[in-house]
């Protein structure tokens, strides 16, 4: 309507009129986009809110899950060094050392919980966060330490070899009584806090020997300790920087140590 008015003025040389015309109709496009912004900007601030909640779920999962982890190869990493006094000892237990061993060869893994930042990512809204927030989530995300320790760990030499020496029914009876937690979900939680090994004596005991005796037990041993004690050390570092982008996502300031 005010353009129709304005050729109208236009025609009848009313230039006042035309001036006041065309002054309301640049302000009224004016505010109209001012509006269209400010609604944008309101819908793109609850956007970021909602990514940010959601990532803080998805993170706090992950972040009992990695705690979880770095308590399970703690215990993996002390089974190594106790199997490795163990096998020097001539006077060793063979339920001990056999069920020692046996764990000292254990791997887990915890997947972390990507979609919320996968789905940010592939919208190209990673803008829509705190800066300081969606640096120290995609530095968390760009690499998984947990995926990495379990691939290298289930390769290692010294599980093969244990695993190849200690006989099925001993590995059976493992499972059953001296292993892994599991939870309902069949995700490993820990280890069994009691030891039961339903085996002959003599079982064990041929079994403890065959360890004791065998040099790529010793030798790779070794290594196994290194792989072990470095899959604990990064996952305990994945623990910090979850811990550090949850603390920017609430926009607060970071822990300076791992809370395993």
């Amino acid at each position: 309507m005010t353009l129709r008015r304005v050729v109208a003025h236009f025609r009848e040389q009313h230039w006042t009129a035309i001036v006041v015309e065309f002054v309301l109709l640049v302000v009224g496009v004016f505010l109209g986009i001012q509006a269209a912004n400010w609604n944008q900007t309101r819908a793109d601030q609850q956007k970021g809110r909602t990514y940010a909640a959601r990532l803080t779920a998805d993170l706090e999962q992950d972040l009992a899950a990695r705690r979880q982890l770095v308590a399970y190869y703690g215990a993996v990493l002390d089974s190594v060094e106790r199997t490795d006094a163990l096998l020097a000892d001539p006077q060793v237990d063979p339920k001990e050392l056999v069920a020692t061993a046996y764990r000292a060869t254990e791997v887990n893994n915890n997947p972390p919980m990507r979609a919320t930042w996968d789905e940010i990512v592939s919208s190209g809204d990673i803008g829509l966060l705190p800066r300081d927030a969606a640096r120290q989530v995609a530095a968390y995300y760009a690499f998984d330490t947990s995926i990495d320790a379990y691939t290298q760990l289930l390769q290692s030499a010294y599980r093969h070899r244990v695993r190849d020496l200690i006989p099925l029914a001993v590995q059976k009876a493992m499972r059953a009584g001296c292993s892994d937690v599991r939870s309902a979900e069949q995700a490993i939680t820990g280890f069994m806090p009691d030891c039961r090994l339903d085996v002959a004596p003599e079982t064990l005991a041929a079994t403890a020997a065959a360890l004791r005796a065998d040099p790529v037990v010793r030798e790779s041993l070794r290594y196994q300790y290194s792989a072990v004690y470095s899959a604990h050390a990064n996952i305990s570092g994945d623990v910090i920087a979850i811990e550090s982008a949850l603390a920017a996502l609430r926009g607060r300031r970071a822990p300076t140590e791992a809370t395993p």
